[in-house]
């Protein structure tokens, strides 16, 4: 499968240091992967209404909501570019993730089934010099990843607050360079990874 590479920008500021990060990553792939950049601030979507004890979630096939189901569904590789908000994802990404409860539950999709086995990435700038804080955020992008059965290429962190200042981080623009070159594991859980590590009796 040729791959097709999903940028996902959930800054609320344009040219952001996630953002600039993760064009530095974008670069290093070949020129024949294909990449489609979608700033969710740009294309916001509806506030998330559970349905699933009500009624059937119906195909969103026009507005946002339509262009970005139809684009993850042709992704081959997500990449999840949010800088780390109060430390977490931004808004715009966790209402993004939160329409996935949606789409899983929208007869005839099959989305988690389409998921499963492709990859998703992190890309996050932080202000704090302890990559610790970002913990959180990677838990959050892992986690969801080992629910749906996809792979999990880890979180490409770097350090920033006024904008432009990743660019001075020069060990994160070192990782950028072979960041998506890197074999992404299929994804698991904490206790998963936990009961590998547990002693026998």
């Amino acid at each position: 499968m040729t791959r097709r590479f999903l940028f996902l920008l959930g800054s609320s500021r344009p040219e952001g240091n996630t953002e600039l990060l993760a064009r530095r990553a974008a670069e290093q792939l070949p020129a024949h992967v294909e990449q489609r950049w979608i700033g969710l601030a740009e294309h916001p979507l509806p506030e998330f209404e559970d349905l699933r004890h009500d009624s059937d979630h119906v195909r969103p096939t026009e507005g946002n909501a339509g262009l970005l189901l139809d684009a993850t569904l042709t992704a081959t590789d997500i990449v999840i570019a949010s800088p780390l908000y109060w430390y977490s994802l931004s808004t715009p990404v966790k209402r993004y993730l939160d329409h996935w409860s949606g789409w899983l539950r929208t007869p005839g999709l099959d989305f988690k089934a389409t998921l499963a086995g492709r990859t998703l990435w992190g890309v996050t700038a932080l202000a704090h010099q302890e990559q610790e804080a970002a913990d959180p955020l990677i838990g959050s992008l892992n986690n969801s990843a080992a629910y749906m059965g996809m792979r999990f290429g880890g979180v490409l962190l770097g350090n920033g607050s006024r904008p432009g200042d990743v660019l001075k981080d020069t060990e994160a623009l070192a990782r950028a360079k072979t960041f998506f070159a890197q074999e992404a594991p299929l994804a698991r859980f904490p206790w998963e990874r936990a009961a590998d590590t547990a002693p026998t009796r």
